[in-house]
């Protein structure tokens, strides 16, 4: 079963570029702005939206993804609401795919059927769910992936050619690949060895490889993007909207045009890497 993630990268592969994959936090700092961020996006140049769900410990997480995630939490967000936002966003958009992105715990308090049917219903096309290993596949890996919802893994420096085999077994959509040991949000690896390590994947799988964690400049997105299927950006985002924010909470300026002012510099950073890897 096609998804609009395969859709989409078909149609970037046409186009000789990578995907601009951006993360936001669902209902940061609360939903109206959240999801008016959240349509923003694609207008900006995004190319797939990474939508975080909330969870009071998200252990893969830096502090600004952290914060976040406490902010939205404080703010009421749920699950449901989350859900909700992707059902809003698609009223108007058909075509960008959703990802929805963070931690088992959620999910399995709002049950897995429940949780896969409404997702499905929603217009979800993916899920990223990080504290859920390969040897776990069952609890909700293999149900995502009869209800046709893709299963996306990560994939570290870390994963040696033994493991890998079994973390990409059901992964479906793309691999995303972690380009450094530690939290997200940590400084840029040295891309050189990213080209490598993209490489290395894609001698075990046809599936578009992104890679993410720590990218911040259009220049990065350029770098990353002449050796990666993708570029995954997300602590950058999420600090657009805390520059905004008072300690109080209290807005400085509109966190949506914010973001959208980065995203614009990025998406101009992915367009040229073909182009920089061509030279």
């Amino acid at each position: 079963m096609k998804t609009r993630i395969d859709s989409r990268f078909e149609k970037l592969r046409a186009e000789g570029r990578p995907a601009l994959v951006t993360y936001f936090m669902g209902g940061d700092p609360d939903y109206d702005t959240s999801l008016r961020i959240m349509k923003a996006l694609p207008k900006a140049g995004s190319d797939m939206i990474e939508l975080g769900m909330p969870f009071s410990d998200p252990m893969a997480d830096g502090p600004a993804i952290q914060a976040a995630g406490l902010r939205a939490l404080n703010g009421g967000q749920t699950l449901a609401k989350t859900l909700q936002m992707a059902r809003e966003f698609r009223r108007e958009d058909n075509k960008t795919p959703i990802v929805m992105m963070g931690y088992y715990n959620p999910i399995y308090i709002y049950g897995v059927d429940r949780f896969l049917a409404d997702a499905k219903e929603a217009g979800i096309d993916g899920l990223i769910i990080v504290d859920l290993p390969p040897e776990m596949d069952e609890e909700l890996c293999l149900p995502a992936l009869k209800a046709g919802i893709n299963f996306i893994r990560l994939a570290t420096p870390t994963t040696d050619n033994k493991r890998l085999p079994k973390v990409l077994r059901n992964t479906s959509g793309f691999v995303y690949y972690v380009s450094m040991t530690g939290i997200t949000g940590s400084a840029l690896p040295d891309t050189t060895r990213i080209g490598e390590a993209v490489a290395r994947i894609k001698g075990h799988t046809e599936l578009p490889v992104c890679v993410g964690f720590g990218v911040k400049t259009a220049s990065q997105a350029t770098a990353i993007g002449a050796a990666a299927d993708g570029v995954v950006v997300g602590t950058a985002i999420v600090n657009a909207v805390a520059n905004v924010l008072t300690p109080e909470g209290r807005m400085t300026a509109d966190p949506a045009e914010a973001v959208a002012t980065l995203v614009r510099g990025l998406a101009e950073g992915v367009r040229e890497a073909r182009l920089a890897a061509a030279l």
